[in-house]
């Protein structure tokens, strides 16, 4: 399985009312950031995987910068938890690649429970991708296949 664990591009500010968080969209660096990782995850990606989506409104635009379809599912969602979005990807024993587009500190948490065994704030920078795999039965322990931030992808061919 590879599962990417995608963050979110920059928002607009934070607001304290839990509806108006859902409701923060992107700013102009954020749409710029996202269309740029987007475009090039897009060339990278194969053609049948399974993209999900927080339902806040930055991770759904984050999620239709790569141009395909994806579904939002509640447990990314900010009041989430590692464990819960690990079994909503389907890891480690989902066969295809999945793209999980969520929020900080939960996809660090995500991040650190598959290599450490236990959900630690790493950082995972916005608009970046921190893409881990594992071959299965064959060699179980996970490892990172690639991370990298919109400020590099843009020189990646």
């Amino acid at each position: 399985m590879e599962l990417i664990l995608w963050r979110h591009a920059e928002a607009e500010p934070h607001v304290p009312d839990r509806e108006g968080d859902q409701l923060r969209e992107l700013t102009a660096k954020g749409a710029r950031h996202a269309s740029r990782v987007g475009a090039w995850l897009d060339r990278q990606l194969p053609s049948h995987c399974r993209i999900l989506s927080s339902p806040a409104a930055r991770c759904v635009q984050t999620a239709q910068a790569l141009g395909r379809k994806f579904i939002t599912v509640e447990a990314l969602n900010t009041d989430s938890s590692a464990e819960r979005i690990l079994e909503a990807a389907g890891w480690p024993d989902n066969r295809h690649t999945v793209v999980v587009v969520g929020h900080q500190p939960l996809l660090g948490q995500v991040a650190s429970l598959i290599f450490s065994g236990t959900a630690q704030d790493w950082k995972i920078r916005k608009a970046s991708v921190f893409w881990i795999a594992s071959k299965g039965e064959e060699d179980p322990a996970p490892f990172v296949r690639l991370a990298v931030g919109p400020d590099i992808v843009g020189k990646l061919r």
